[in-house]
């Protein structure tokens, strides 16, 4: 499932660099994620770098995007021809 970031973040930046599908983006408010280009860095990495330096723990899965890794790692093939 894609990850989203929750009202505890805050607008620090860390995250927006780490993601290797510019899922990441400043929002009004906080940074947002783009469920359609997240793949909890399946494809990239072995775990999801938001979550990783994120230091108040505002990365978190999004219930309302889930996907198995077949479908992330198909996912990150559509997004890195």
């Amino acid at each position: 499932m894609a990850y989203k970031i929750t009202d505890e973040c805050i607008s620090c930046g860390a995250c927006e660099p780490e993601c290797p599908n510019q899922a990441i983006s400043e929002g009004e408010k906080i940074y947002v994620i783009d469920p359609n280009r997240c793949t909890e860095c399946t494809g990239a990495y072995d775990a999801s770098k938001c979550k990783e330096v994120c230091p108040v723990d505002a990365c978190v899965p999004d219930d309302a995007h889930k996907e198995t890794k077949e479908q992330l790692q198909a996912k990150y093939k559509k997004l890195h021809p």
